[in-house]
């Protein structure tokens, strides 16, 4: 009958998972980029580090219906979801690309209840940067 060791400085003491959910994060930046094939949002704090995200693909959504604008909103539903309980009140929203699911995201982020300050469209535009694949002859 030989007593249990103590565990000495073990991390299961329950304050690694509930330290992420412990910070309060008021103000915060929302990336969508939506492409012609997915849509992920990506929520970071006012200095950059990523607090959640969510892509149509792990929404639940396979193959072509990930690029629809139902799955973007599904999409950025589930990466506000967490926010709102950890108090997010104020947004800026950063919206890059030209995929079906822009307007989807942007109208699902302005349905959760959160101000948003501005909405940004940052989607890369070349200054005629690459050279085009030469023309195909069949």
């Amino acid at each position: 009958m030989t007593k249990p060791i103590p565990r000495i400085s073990s991390r299961r003491n329950g304050r690694i998972g509930s330290r992420k959910s412990g910070r309060r994060i008021p103000k915060g930046i929302i990336h969508v980029q939506a492409s012609f094939n997915n849509t992920i949002v990506t929520v970071t704090d006012v200095r950059g580090r990523v607090v959640s995200w969510s892509s149509a693909g792990t929404s639940g959504f396979k193959g072509a219906k990930r690029g629809t604008p139902f799955a973007a909103q599904a999409t950025a539903a589930n990466a506000i979801r967490t926010l709102v309980d950890q108090g997010m009140q104020r947004a800026e929203v950063m919206i890059k690309g030209p995929g079906p699911g822009r307007d989807a995201a942007l109208r699902a982020i302005r349905r959760s209840g959160i101000l948003l300050s501005f909405v940004r469209d940052v989607t890369p535009m070349p200054h005629n940067g690459c050279r085009p694949p030469k023309k195909r002859r069949v």
